[in-house]
């Protein structure tokens, strides 16, 4: 036997849960390099301490491993929504921190902005096969509708607030920013994509959200 082949093999025994981390971590930077219909598994694998055996084992086929890619990507975003204890917060507080943290999201991982470009490309097939993220997905709706009738009972919001429109909005915005930087940046220049341009849309986010949803 090779060496590497005894290492994959040794490796997927003492750590089967970090030759999976490994396997997803790769292929999301594969998968965002070069869509669904563009990756190869053999790159992949590649770039990775295992086999086309355990990627094939753990995930089914190619299109069973981009399922769970999406899945880790959307996990992510929503795991660190769940940081931000915004029960703990005033609602007008709470709205804010969430947009800030939105979009900041979004800025520092543009592979999962090209993940979800990729999936609309494909009409969502690999969502619908997947039972996890609409339950994922579900939380910033659940999040947010208590975050309206948090705000409706101390005044400090309008009682015709949409959740789901206002998560439509916020996410609209993060998802431009970053999608469209290169188109946007080549027509109308970079101000807009520096360090204290992007904490001005920041803030603008911030203050749009608020707008949504104040009593005035």
């Amino acid at each position: 036997m090779k060496r590497n082949e005894g290492e994959r093999k040794t490796s997927w025994k003492q750590d089967p849960e970090g030759v999976k981390a490994d396997i997803l971590a790769v292929a999301t930077s594969v998968f965002a390099e070069s869509g669904f219909s563009g990756a190869r598994i053999d790159e992949i694998i590649r770039r990775t301490k295992t086999s086309k055996r355990m990627i094939y084992y753990y995930f089914g086929d190619k299109s069973g491993l981009y399922a769970r890619v999406l899945e880790a990507a959307y996990a992510r975003l929503r795991q660190g929504e769940g940081q931000l204890d915004l029960q703990a917060l005033p609602p007008l507080e709470a709205l804010a921190k969430l947009a800030a943290f939105t979009f900041d999201f979004h800025r520092e991982n543009p592979e999962y902005i090209r993940l979800i470009t990729i999936e609309n490309i494909h009409h969502g097939k690999h969502l619908k096969q997947s039972e996890t993220i609409p339950k994922l997905n579900s939380q910033i709706i659940t999040g947010l509708e208590d975050l309206c009738r948090r705000g409706v009972e101390d005044g400090t919001f309008r009682d015709d607030v949409d959740p789901l429109e206002l998560h439509w909005t916020i996410s609209a915005f993060c998802v431009f920013n970053i999608s469209n930087r290169a188109t946007f940046s080549h027509l109308y220049g970079d101000d807009l994509f520096t360090d204290a341009g992007q904490e001005r849309l920041r803030a603008r986010l911030v203050t749009m959200a608020l707008d949504m949803v104040r009593v005035r």
